[in-house]
């Protein structure tokens, strides 16, 4: 039984997944208030299929990157279940959950809003991947992708001056992809950034 949870956007996306199949699943806007309730929803989750914490044997949590708070939320609730329960973890990033639930046979393309001009990014082709999960300019990323002279898809949870598919996980195809990727130990687990947050990169300028 696996246990999946990704909180890196104003989501909490998370689901319980046996044998091939999702048992049970959320996929919920928590906004702001997703550090309150996300330990609530996700208990609520289980009992509804009356699933115990220890019943499960492992986990995959998305690392990030996205929000800064979002993304500490989910990795904290990943170790604590691991660590307190003895159970298998496995990370992946909030870029590959996005493309492995776009159903397309052009470009696959993750994107996530990193704001003042930036965004994160993958591209992937088939199984290849094209650009690495990464920290880049919308207008360079464009450019990337327009220099491939073939068609993409974009997919995103945030909002643009362009065509994307709203992202919504495939659970199924994200676990069938994921499950059996080495675990570690919920202590080498940490947060996905991809860059300094805000307060960081402003001391950084004082300095």
């Amino acid at each position: 039984m696996i246990f999946y949870i990704d909180t890196t956007s104003e989501y909490l996306y998370s689901c319980i997944y046996q044998d091939g199949a999702i048992l049970c699943e959320i996929k919920k806007n928590l906004g702001h208030d997703l550090s309150i309730y996300a330990v609530d929803e996700i208990n609520k989750m289980m009992m509804s299929i009356d699933v115990k914490p220890n019943d499960i044997d492992k986990i995959i949590v998305v690392t990030g990157p996205g929000s800064f708070t979002g993304i500490r939320i989910g990795v904290t609730i990943a170790k604590i279940y691991a660590y307190t329960l003895n159970k298998e973890i496995t990370c992946i990033t909030s870029l590959d959950a996005m493309i492995e639930s776009l159903d397309t046979n052009n470009l696959k393309t993750a994107i996530i809003d990193a704001r003042r001009g930036y965004v994160y990014a993958k591209i992937v082709n088939n199984n290849d991947i094209i650009l690495e999960d990464c920290y880049i300019s919308l207008e360079k990323l464009l450019l990337i992708l327009k220099g491939f002279h073939q068609k993409y898809d974009i997919i995103s949870n945030n909002y643009f001056d362009f065509e994307v598919k709203s992202y919504s996980p495939n659970f199924k195809k994200i676990i069938d992809k994921f499950k059996d990727k080495e675990s570690i130990s919920p202590h080498l687990v940490n947060p996905t950034y991809f860059k300094l947050t805000e307060a960081e990169e402003n001391k950084m300028k004082e300095e």
